[in-house]
């Protein structure tokens, strides 16, 4: 643990703290409301170790509290999660090793930690953004559902304090180094507004996945000009 965090530059140490922060923020927040509601104190625990999904974890909760079924809990993470399918091919590289590791790895990602690896294009320094933003914010993460749950109700709703703010907030913080490209704007663009446009009328958690018809819109990268071909020897020899 000590090489992967002398890999990383101290800026990013402290990005990868105040993500945590906020994680640890609505962790509480997801425990506190999850017992209030009515769910046994092992519910909001075994979804922070297994599912390790906030969004999810919310939205599968807010049905189970609203009176739906096990089923459509289960289905509304699901679609939530869908979005990881596309993260895990992007930062499929920082996973190597036997398959206990990828899948040990696997199940540390999240928006955070992939946004974290796109940031660095140095294959340890990926590495290590990887593996520090995960385990960290799944130990932080548990500890504050924790925390959370014991505490009851006395949280209350993180939206009332407007730290459901942080995570957008946070991300686009992330993710704006990236965007020095023009390929990579246009497709973050046109995903935004389609994703704006069908927020009404869809089911939450299928814009996002509809943003990602956004990269139709990014083109081909450009190809680097080749260099010119090396004159034939019978022409030399003229």
């Amino acid at each position: 643990m000590r090489s992967l965090l002398r890999t990383l530059e101290r800026a990013t140490l402290r990005d990868i703290a105040l993500v945590c922060l906020a994680d640890a923020l609505v962790g509480a927040s997801f425990g506190a409301i999850s017992v209030s509601g009515g769910l046994p104190l092992w519910v909001p625990m075994a979804m922070s170790v297994l599912v390790f999904a906030g969004g999810s974890q919310f939205a599968a909760v807010g049905v189970v509290l609203s009176g739906g079924g096990a089923l459509a809990a289960v289905a509304t993470g699901l679609v939530l999660n869908a979005r990881m399918l596309p993260f895990g091919f992007t930062v499929a590289d920082v996973l190597q090793g036997p398959w206990w590791k990828r899948l040990l790895g696997a199940q540390l990602l999240t928006d955070e930690s992939a946004a974290f690896v796109l940031q660095e294009t140095d294959a340890r320094r990926r590495r290590a953004a990887y593996w520090i933003c995960g385990l960290a914010l799944f130990i932080v993460w548990n500890l504050a559902v924790l925390l959370g749950a014991l505490a009851g109700g006395l949280i209350g709703d993180t939206d009332a304090l407007g730290l459901d703010a942080a995570f957008p907030a946070v991300l686009l913080a992330l993710v704006l180094p990236s965007l020095s490209e023009r390929r990579t704007r246009t497709a973050a663009l046109a995903g935004a507004v389609v994703a704006v446009a069908a927020t009404p009328y869809v089911p939450a958690g299928l814009p996002v996945l509809l943003a990602l018809l956004g990269l139709l819109f990014a083109g081909r990268p450009a190809t680097p000009p080749q260099p010119a071909p090396a004159p034939a020897l019978e022409e030399t020899a003229r």
